[in-house]
């Protein structure tokens, strides 16, 4: 990833955002082999990635499976939504107030049909128990997704944490 790509990334990502939303950085890129980046690609799975947390926060909030559609798909969609199906389950929902990201693209696959990104994500997360506050959180993690096209966009289909390197 050239320089100029990390500055439009984080661009994008701020540009015209309210004060609420999170700070983020994008790395310079560590992917290698035989196919190039490129910026417009870069910028759009980035772009994408970020707006997939905000679905995933509304589903948590909302313990709505189906808002994590048009962001999530395969692994990742069944995860969550299986998240949310034990949340409703058990009369709780949770509240993710997303701090920052810092990103890193470091895998582009030859066919063009996934992107890898290390995220390190900062978050609060508040837990109501049948609509009453219980507790509250800051969370400090380490996730890898995987990211495939679809018709206008990419979605997450692997969403995983990972302990810290």
């Amino acid at each position: 990833m050239r320089p100029s790509l990390i500055a439009v990334c984080t661009a994008i990502a701020t540009a015209g955002v309210a004060a609420a939303q999170p700070s983020v950085r994008v790395e310079p890129s560590a992917v290698q082999g035989l196919r190039a980046l490129e910026e417009q690609t870069a910028k759009a799975a980035i772009r994408d990635y970020l707006e997939s947390w905000q679905s995933l926060s509304e589903a948590l909030a909302q313990n709505r499976a189906a808002l994590l559609d048009t962001d999530f798909v395969g692994d990742a969609r069944e995860k969550l939504g299986a998240t949310v199906r034990e949340q409703r389950g058990l009369g709780i929902h949770t509240r993710y107030r997303d701090r920052a990201h810092d990103l890193q693209i470091v895998c582009y696959s030859p066919e063009g049909l996934s992107i890898e990104l290390k995220d390190t994500a900062e978050y609060d997360v508040q837990l109501f128990d049948h609509g009453k506050p219980a507790a509250t959180r800051r969370v400090r993690a380490h996730y890898i997704a995987v990211l495939t096209p679809s018709e206008v966009r990419w979605r997450v289909r692997v969403f995983q944490a990972v302990p810290a390197d």
